[in-house]
């Protein structure tokens, strides 16, 4: 694999890495990890944010693909939608190791 490849690969990573920066969004992440599916008031009863703070958090990680929606009836539920996320740090740590550390 070529030095560019890894470089390609790392950039790949970087809005990734740029929407998990963001503590509240972290704070959600964890909350998720631990209930499996919540409506955005749910979050918001666990979360010092306003309800239209926590809904646009929620879309930026719906637009990273760390979230996924759920519709039932009238609510939306949000769940944790990692595999892609983790596959590509995976592929990040994998370029770097053979990269970056032989």
């Amino acid at each position: 694999m070529s030095s560019q490849n890894a470089i390609d690969i790392f950039r790949a990573c970087i809005p990734l890495f740029n929407v998990l920066s963001d503590p509240a969004r972290q704070d959600i992440i964890l909350l998720l990890a631990e209930r499996e599916s919540l409506s955005v008031n749910e979050i918001a009863e666990h979360s010092r944010l306003s309800r239209p703070a926590i809904s646009h958090h929620l879309k930026l990680l719906r637009d990273h693909q760390l979230v996924q929606i759920e519709q039932k009836a009238t609510h939306r539920y949000y769940s944790l939608q990692l595999e892609q996320s983790v596959q590509q740090l995976k592929q990040l740590v994998e370029v770097v190791e053979r990269e970056c550390l032989s």
